[in-house]
């Protein structure tokens, strides 16, 4: 059996972030072991999510681990898709293939979602508050979107000067990223 693999971010401007990631279609000890490196990377960079394509991998898949008021959720997402969309909410986000960027964003409040664990056993969950603006957030990325495509025209237009700015170096996080708030 093949050993955990190290992940790395990937960051705003790695085309990999806009390509719609293709479905996952085998749920082996390996793909196990990619979900579980994903939580790690996720935790180490102090996020709530992480999508696939975050780490350089197009498959159709993300991790949460968010605690908000409804409870604790920590489980990955595989194959997700969104059934049922309730109500909106606007609430800032930032995304760890983004640092440095917050903005507020509109979301549905409550949604209803099928997907398969990292088994491939499938499950449906009602997500609302902070796990409904997570779940939304990383599907985005599986799908070629980020949240800053979701602003404003106004708001899309002061942050493209700022994304036009944003060079990520080699490796690691762009200068000037550290000690942000969580994101996804």
């Amino acid at each position: 059996m093949a050993s955990k693999p190290e992940l790395s971010l990937r960051y705003y401007g790695d085309p990999i972030l806009r390509k719609k990631a293709a479905p996952v279609t085998s749920f082996d000890p390996d793909f196990a072991l990619f979900v579980e490196a994903m939580f790690d990377c996720m935790h180490r960079e102090k996020g709530v999510g992480l999508a696939a394509p975050q780490v350089g991998r197009s498959e159709r898949v993300f991790v949460v681990d968010v605690e908000d008021d409804f409870g604790h959720t920590r489980r990955a997402f595989v194959n997700p898709v969104i059934r049922e969309r309730e109500g909106i909410m606007t609430g800032e986000e930032g995304c760890l293939s983004i640092p440095g960027i917050r903005e507020d964003v509109k979301r549905s409040e409550r949604v209803v979602v099928d997907a398969k664990d990292e088994r491939g056993e499938p499950f449906t969950i009602v997500a609302q508050g902070f796990l409904a603006r997570a779940v939304q957030h990383e599907l985005d990325h599986l799908d070629g979107v980020l949240f800053v495509d979701r602003l404003s025209p106004i708001k899309r237009k002061l942050v493209e000067a700022r994304l036009k700015r944003f060079k990520a170096p080699a490796s690691g996080p762009p200068l000037g990223a550290e000690g942000l708030e969580p994101s996804f």
